[in-house]
């Protein structure tokens, strides 16, 4: 199956959608994506143990990969350097996991319980900082073009699945995850430049 420069068929035609992709063609970053999704969830899904965490690193695996295409190599198969960035971006997200503070549903056994039960209620400076933090990312949302503001409210604020968001918008869930990682990226970039992070 080897032909030329040692890459294969497969290695081949990534090589030609990895070009495609970085003249901005979505129906290319979703078929690397579909060609390899399941397998980069997979792998994940071992090293977490968690299929949400290993979803959402899935798509950041594949976002890290579609806004860093100008530095990947032609020497090497799309899949190896694919999941090499999936692989590392995995183990700095354990590595954060171990370093945060344990949740409380870690008592130990001597304590009693009910010392460590707060009240749920929020107190009236939290209220203000949520309305104000509320406020804020309203205003940010909105400096979004539509597609990607309706993503970014279809997932986290009415919280549908892709499945439900591909079929809403008609779109192939492929895009629908590729576009809602960049609609992620770019309210990033309105937070920053708003000074709001």
């Amino acid at each position: 199956m080897e032909v030329g420069s040692g890459l294969s068929v497969k290695a081949k035609s990534d090589l030609v959608l990895v070009e495609l992709a970085k003249n901005g063609q979505e129906k290319a970053f979703a078929t690397l994506m579909n060609r390899y999704k399941d397998s980069i969830y997979y792998m994940l899904l071992k090293m977490v143990s968690n299929p949400s965490d290993a979803e959402d690193l899935t798509i950041e695996a594949f976002g890290k990969a579609f806004g860093n295409l100008d530095s990947y190599s032609p020497k090497f198969a799309f899949s190896t350097w694919l999941f090499k960035i999936a692989t590392n971006n995995c183990v700095d997200f354990i590595r954060k996991k171990q370093l945060a503070p344990p949740p409380l549903d870690h008592i130990q056994e001597n304590e009693n319980p009910a010392s460590n039960i707060q009240s749920d209620l929020p107190d009236p400076e939290e209220i203000l900082i949520n309305d104000q933090k509320i406020a804020v990312l309203k205003d940010v949302l909105n400096q979004l073009k539509p597609p990607y503001k309706t993503l970014i409210e279809l997932r986290y604020y009415k919280e549908y699945s892709y499945e439900e968001i591909a079929a809403e918008l008609k779109l192939p869930i492929g895009t629908v995850k590729v576009q809602l990682y960049r609609a992620k990226n770019l309210l990033y970039d309105i937070f920053k430049k708003t000074g709001n992070l």
